[in-house]
């Protein structure tokens, strides 16, 4: 028996990525499980990718209309939600004296506002003693040049689980957050732009600033969401769960 069997779960951002690999893993923990994203040949893709047990949602979590959507369908489908993983998100960086009123909005309003729609227009279907999982960043305890936006945004996301917490404690519904560093994904090498040769030098950079010398795995940041998912977890609330190859912790 997996360690999940019997559970539901809800995975925004379950297209690509993080999101897709903690989808997997819940899946073949047991778990049905939901996904979202905005782009819809993707999550077809995703959804052939995982195989069994799972059903995708058109949605964008900054917009109120498509959570209800995407509640709607999960109250059809099985009335109740046992785990969210809450891991939709962008990075946009710019410096102090380029930050536009645009970024501002788009990085808040995905980050943060959607983060907290979709955890609590999840509640109404949240059976009691399930758990909830932020997915922040290691960007949100330290600086970056251009980063103060995201990093603002994955403060708040902490933020967010400290108070939650007392909040749900009547229902024992436990919230926490798994920050990741930097890891092997098609967005991550983005940021560097279009060019191959810049976004390697920036994957460079960056393994080379963690202490294992090298890139996470999206499998790797699933198999900590599993454990705070999972009973394994159950005494563990409101912490934030680095898996960051040791890089903020020398």
């Amino acid at each position: 028996m997996g360690k999940l069997e019997g559970k539901v779960a809800v995975v925004t951002g379950g297209n690509t990525g993080i999101g897709l690999a903690t989808a997997q893993q819940f899946v073949e923990e047991g778990a049905y499980v939901y996904i979202t994203g905005r782009n819809q040949a993707g999550l077809n893709d995703a959804v052939e990718q995982i195989g069994r047990n799972v059903t995708a949602v058109q949605s964008d979590v900054s917009k109120i209309a498509d959570l209800d959507r995407l509640y709607d369908i999960v109250t059809r489908n099985h009335g109740h939600i046992d785990i969210l993983f809450a891991n939709a998100g962008i990075v946009e960086h710019a410096q102090l004296g380029q930050i536009t009123e645009e970024i501002f909005d788009h990085s808040f309003g995905i980050n943060v506002k959607g983060v907290l729609f979709t955890v609590q227009k999840a509640l109404p279907l949240f059976r009691d003693g399930g758990s909830i999982i932020l997915n922040s960043s290691v960007q949100g305890t330290s600086g970056s040049s251009g980063g103060s936006i995201y990093g603002a945004t994955k403060a708040a996301v902490r933020a967010f689980a400290r108070n939650w917490l007392v909040d749900l404690k009547n229902r024992q519904i436990r919230v926490n957050v798994v920050s990741p560093g930097p890891i092997r994904t098609n967005g991550l090498a983005a940021i560097a732009g279009p060019e191959e040769e810049q976004q390697n030098k920036l994957l460079e950079v960056l393994a080379n600033a963690v202490p294992q010398g090298r890139l996470g795995r999206p499998d790797e940041i699933a198999k900590a969401v599993l454990f705070l998912a999972s009973e394994d977890s159950s005494f563990v609330n409101g912490i934030e769960l680095f898996v960051d190859g040791g890089m903020k912790q020398v």
